[in-house]
């Protein structure tokens, strides 16, 4: 009688025990499914920019209103003529971004194609290689990355956090130039370079600027001709 009782207490914590156990793994996979689906969604937005999977050299997952970004007319050998920068920008007093490059210097190109069709939809600006860099006014490091694409780069919040200003293919980082930290205009922030996917032999500073979402995400916004934010 002992015996049979033992058994049966025995089969009962063994059912239970299984029974807890396909329990506690269904938890584990039903968290497990969740926060993976948050954490994918984060991750994929960034990828289009940490990776360099969205464009050639694009920094950001562009956001593209009705109508922006769209030429309003076409000159002969001059190319497309884009649509004015916002009024803001052009008012501020910007540095060049490469020092010893006067704005006249400066060639328009954020209309060119690059590999895919796509628009270069920024600005290069050849120098000797380990040329400064240089902030074009004051802000904060919003992020310093290593991507496919860009290489080295540096992304740079304006002082109100409506814009952001993209600097790539750096040689390397000014020494001691960290995440979050407040820099000001004219301040050395890195050297050119060639870095991610720009041409070996043809060291240059590949420089971006784009309207923050109200979201503020440094890897996304609404892309701005710097040719006419420079000049």
């Amino acid at each position: 009688m002992r015996d049979r009782d033992l058994r049966r207490s025995l089969r009962v914590f063994a059912i239970g025990a299984a029974c807890g156990f396909i329990i506690g793994a269904a938890l584990v996979a039903i968290l497990i499914t969740k926060y993976g689906q948050i954490a994918g969604a984060d991750s994929s937005a960034r990828t289009s920019a940490d990776d360099g999977l969205a464009d050639v050299d694009s920094p950001v997952i562009q956001v593209r209103p009705a109508a922006a970004n769209t030429p309003v007319a076409t000159t002969g050998s001059a190319g497309p003529v884009v649509a004015a920068p916002p009024a803001d920008l052009t008012r501020r007093d910007f540095d060049i971004p490469v020092e010893g490059v006067k704005p006249e210097q400066l060639v328009r190109s954020f209309e060119d194609r690059r590999s895919g069709s796509r628009a270069h939809e920024a600005i290069d600006i050849l120098a000797p290689r380990n040329t400064p860099v240089k902030a074009v006014e004051d802000g904060t490091v919003a992020r310093l990355f290593e991507s496919k694409a860009g290489g080295t780069t540096i992304y740079q919040f304006d002082p109100t956090e409506q814009y952001c200003y993209y600097y790539a293919h750096l040689e390397r980082y000014a020494d001691g130039l960290r995440e979050g930290e407040k820099i000001r205009k004219g301040q050395v922030i890195g050297y050119v370079g060639t870095s991610g996917n720009a041409p070996k032999n043809t060291p240059h500073l590949h420089f971006a600027i784009f309207k923050l979402t109200d979201a503020k995400h440094w890897w996304e916004g609404t892309p701005i001709d710097p040719y006419d934010v420079l000049r």
